[in-house]
């Protein structure tokens, strides 16, 4: 573990290989005839994946040299980290480009991960004064990249999938000192028919349980309490060593890891969930009692459009697993509406769907075509009026179920682990291990970022609670 010194870039800390040395104060390079400072700024768009990747790509910047600044203007080079799941992601990097197209001297451009995955060189031509185009995959191969840049190399690209590596690299710049990513899988083999993810992460590749667990426990002696373990199917997880571990195993073992207080995981494919997931969090509560399953729909006919590979009721057996688990646990998904030839009965299935699981929370969308994917070629594309009518049913018919099962909570105890402090709200905030935000009044001083405290909840609102901070050696009946 190395600690990032002052002028090493602005993250608390890069983590990396015990021989590995984070180099500061390199001086400006020549790039085109201009000389380039050797700072650069890293803006990112998308999921966890997608954040985790950037804590990756700054580490490696760092160890080579390089100073994170926290604007474009300060930066000599500027990375967008780019997500490619819906069309408006897409265009928000290039709009972020726009501004530069005529004045760019003294800076250099690199565009990464989805996007740049599916456009490819196509990028040099719509923005020219971009100078790196890579994938994900690429990023172990970042420094030699870096070199070509240095020394002149006008147009630098990393495109290839051909890997069965995973994307870790020696050194990660972590973001947060209390909380951190381990990336388990890369890749995906499910192919739905609207997703863009096969052709720009790959096919799934794992790590090995004995590399997964030895980052979790430099994480723990360099003070880490809680991990978030990451995969575009976090539970496809199969372990290739011959120690043969399928992800219910990993998570029991990081769960198990000496330090670590809560584990997290996301995201999860209902086909390989299995029933053995949540007999793990059953029996360790260092497992955070939150499952994160999407569903994109409640008709088993759309589903098979789709190719999500399971049924309304298969999705709905692993429902009921938790459902019937000791342990209270949290249920959040993913919902698409007006998937191509979406009937309205059908899209009816998905609001009654809603009904029956009672979700704690969901992220909604509106079906979004995406180059490359099989649903572009499917008949009765449903109207952009009739999607976003879809859409609001949903978070209309969510928001209420929201409310509801937030005031249940009301005279609870929850425990948070503390995320900071809401000047304007006059709050502090912490999450619960059952993943809601939970703002709380605490009457005996500041607590510290990354403290464990007991919040009783006294208020639910439709996307958040709010609570007291029960004094030290309080009353915990009704602890979550």
């Amino acid at each position: 573990m190395f600690i990032v010194t002052p002028g090493c870039g602005t993250a608390p800390g890069l983590t990396g290989a015990p021989t590995g040395t984070a180099r500061c104060g390199t001086p400006a390079r020549r790039y085109n005839g201009t000389s380039v400072e050797k700072t650069f700024y890293i803006e990112t768009f998308g999921c966890q994946m997608n954040a985790h990747d950037s804590e990756k790509v700054a580490g490696t910047l760092i160890a080579q040299g390089y100073r994170q600044v926290p604007t474009v203007e300060e930066a000599g080079y500027v990375f967008y980290n780019t997500c490619s799941i819906r069309d408006k992601a897409e265009q928000k990097v290039f709009n972020r480009l726009q501004p530069f197209k005529r004045h760019h001297e003294g800076k250099v451009f690199a565009v990464i991960g989805c996007v740049a995955q599916q456009e490819g060189e196509k990028i040099f031509e719509r923005a020219p004064h971009v100078s790196l185009v890579a994938g994900s995959a690429s990023y172990t191969k970042l420094p030699e990249m870096l070199v070509q840049l240095e020394t002149g190399n006008k147009r630098v690209t990393g495109l290839s999938l051909d890997t069965e590596d995973t994307f870790d690299t020696p050194f990660t710049r972590r973001d947060n000192p209390h909380r951190a990513y381990i990336t388990i899988i890369e890749g995906c083999d499910k192919k739905c028919a609207y997703c863009v993810v096969p052709f720009t992460r790959g096919p799934e590749r794992s790590r090995t349980s004995a590399s997964v667990l030895e980052e979790a426990r430099r994480l723990a002696d360099s003070g880490y309490t809680e991990i978030q373990l990451l995969g575009q199917n976090v539970n496809s997880y199969r372990d290739p060593s011959a120690a043969g571990w399928d992800f219910a195993d990993l998570l029991d073992a990081v769960g198990g890891v000496p330090g670590i207080r809560r584990v997290r995981f996301t995201t999860s494919h209902p086909r390989d969930f299995v029933k053995r997931i949540i007999d793990a969090i059953d029996a360790n509560p260092n497992l955070c009692n939150h499952v994160h399953l999407p569903v994109q729909s409640g008709s088993t006919r759309v589903l098979g459009a789709m190719q999500r590979l399971y049924t309304r009721e298969k999705y709905m057996e692993r429902i009921a697993w938790m459902k019937a688990a000791r342990r209270p646990i949290a249920i959040t998904s993913d919902i698409i509406v007006g998937f191509p030839g979406e009937t309205e009965q059908e899209f009816q299935e998905t609001l009654d769907l809603l009904d029956a699981v009672q979700y704690d929370s969901i992220f909604s969308f509106k079906y979004s075509p995406r180059p490359n994917t099989p649903a572009l070629g499917l008949p009765d594309q449903i109207s952009e009026e009739e999607k976003t009518r879809r859409l609001t049913m949903v978070q209309e018919k969510q928001r209420a179920i929201q409310i509801r099962l937030n005031a249940d909570l009301v005279g609870q105890v929850e425990e948070v682990n503390v995320e900071g402090r809401n000047d304007a709200l006059g709050l502090w905030l912490g999450r619960t291990s059952r993943n809601r935000t939970l703002g709380f009044l605490h009457p005996n001083g500041e607590p510290k970022v990354g403290e464990y405290l007991d919040i009783r909840v006294t208020r639910g609102g439709p996307n958040a609670l709010v609570g007291e901070a029960l004094p030290a050696g309080g009353n915990r009946s009704g602890v979550n």
